[in-house]
């Protein structure tokens, strides 16, 4: 099955496949507790039953999404130790500490207060009950800052001295933390993962619309994830345009092979659309593109000349085709999340949000797409920094511990087994709670899909009609 591949190839396959697994979790918690602390305020504002509903609901899946999340973690940090030994043991003075922060910080606030919020409103009242998910909101918020911080050194390193083993050692921790590309890079991460939440809120709103459009829980929901959509997707792609001027500044190659642009411009370089590269040729094929665009986005001006990768060293180009793809599904997804949000907005005004079916149809089939864009995003991230684990400092074939090939190999295909058995498992278990209707995961509601407070579901209908609660 993996015959002819080097153990650096099988390492770095190893580490995409279980990082891939991670990330999806952490994206949906990080806004998923964020929708718990605001779904939680709200009830205590308002005392709106359907709040506390749609709170109870969303609570158990956070609690089995954080969890996977914790265990896909900790089996992909061990491989820093396994297969990137020599990486762990030069960038250790650095990363070890910001590692520890995290553990420290955030994720003992997540887990210190996870059961609070979980299963402590009737011990502790509603006020402290409201702190402890705000802590958990926090802590994940946290955790991503100590993350996002570790990676975005490895992209644009700064603050350091290399010691006479060779090693990254810290002399400004300021400087280390708050590297050229952070604020971009957390900016972006956070966005995304209430883009993601908000697609599967939204998802999984429409699809109980569709069985019955007057589930006031299923309203609430579908609106509040289609406002999050109409406001964030447009700071998304804001924040992506800032991210990439950053990107063409500290990590030139990257914005290449993202562009796809093999030549030099000297007098403006063109948008290219679509089109297939050529390694060989060192082209792209078949090519749709618009002339002096991208100088334009990347530099303001339509004129301004952009250097190609025939600037940079063979040795030191990332492969071009991987993140030339990877960058045109994570954009045009974000456009189609706009899209999406805008559909919603004109319904809204319409009066139609609830009733239309197609929009529902669309909202289910763009619930998951959040996780596509999201694992997009990190392959252009990874992918356009290759050769170099730490960006231009140090390479990743000097990172691999002395594995050999057959032994990674061997790991790597019980990763394979196990993780699609149990994420498998764990992830069709979200999909059946997400498909069931609010009332049969609320222990407080009745058995009902839309009983609320002791009415039935033909009153509680009448009820909706007469006197509409929308957010």
């Amino acid at each position: 099955m993996f015959d002819g591949l080097t153990a650096e190839t099988l390492a770095r396959m190893q580490f995409a496949f279980t990082v891939s697994f991670h990330i999806i979790f952490p994206a949906f918690s990080i806004g998923l507790a964020s929708f718990l602390a605001v779904l939680n305020g709200l009830y205590l504002w308002t005392r709106d039953q359907t709040y506390l509903a749609l709170f109870n609901y969303w609570k158990k899946i956070f609690a089995v999404a954080f969890g996977m999340g914790v265990v896909s973690g900790i089996v992909m940090s061990y491989q820093f130790g396994t297969n990137w030994s020599v990486f762990s043991d030069k960038t250790g003075p650095i990363l070890g500490p910001l590692m520890a922060y995290e553990v420290l910080s955030a994720f003992f606030l997540e887990a210190g207060f996870l059961g609070i919020m979980l299963f402590g409103r009737a011990r502790v009242g509603d006020k402290l009950h409201m702190f402890a998910t705000a802590m958990v909101a926090f802590g994940t918020l946290m955790s991503a800052t100590w993350i996002l911080s570790v990676n975005s050194w490895m992209q644009t390193p700064a603050g350091y001295s290399i010691n006479e083993l060779g090693q990254f050692v810290p002399e400004d921790w300021w400087a280390i933390v708050f590297n050229p590309s952070f604020p971009y890079r957390l900016v972006h991460m956070v966005l995304a993962a209430y883009l993601t939440t908000a697609l599967v809120v939204g998802g999984a709103g429409a699809l109980h619309l569709l069985r019955d459009r007057a589930d006031a829980a299923a309203r609430r929901m579908f609106s509040m994830a289609m406002w999050m959509l109409i406001v964030v997707a447009p700071l998304q792609i804001l924040a992506g345009d800032f991210h990439g001027l950053n990107t063409l500044e500290h990590q030139p190659a990257k914005i290449m092979a993202m562009e796809g642009h093999y030549d030099s411009h000297p007098d403006g370089a063109p948008l290219i659309l679509f089109g297939i590269p050529n390694a060989e040729e060192k082209r792209i094929d078949y090519a749709i593109e618009i002339p002096k665009l991208s100088s334009l986005i990347l530099k303001h001006h339509l004129d301004a000349p952009l250097d190609g990768l025939d600037t940079i060293p063979d040795e030191d180009e990332p492969p071009v085709a991987i993140v030339f793809w990877s960058f045109r599904v994570m954009v045009g997804l974000g456009f189609a999340m706009l899209g999406l949000g805008a559909w919603s907005l004109w319904r809204r005004v319409r009066g139609k949000l609830y009733d239309d079916k197609w929009l529902h149809r669309a909202s289910i089939l763009m619930g998951p797409m959040g996780f596509v864009a999201v694992l997009a995003g990190w392959i252009t991230t990874e992918v356009g920094r290759q050769p170099f684990t730490v960006y231009g400092l140090l390479r990743t074939s000097d990172s691999l511990a002395p594995v050999a090939a057959p032994a990674v190999a061997a790991s790597l295909l019980a990763f394979i087994i196990v993780y699609f058995f149990v994420f498998g498992a764990g992830t069709f278990y979200l999909l059946r709670m997400m498909g069931k209707p609010v009332g049969e995961l609320d222990p407080l509601r009745g058995d009902g899909p839309i009983r609320t407070a002791g009415i039935t579901p033909i009153q509680h209908t009448e009820v909706y009609e007469r006197e509409p609660s929308d957010v």
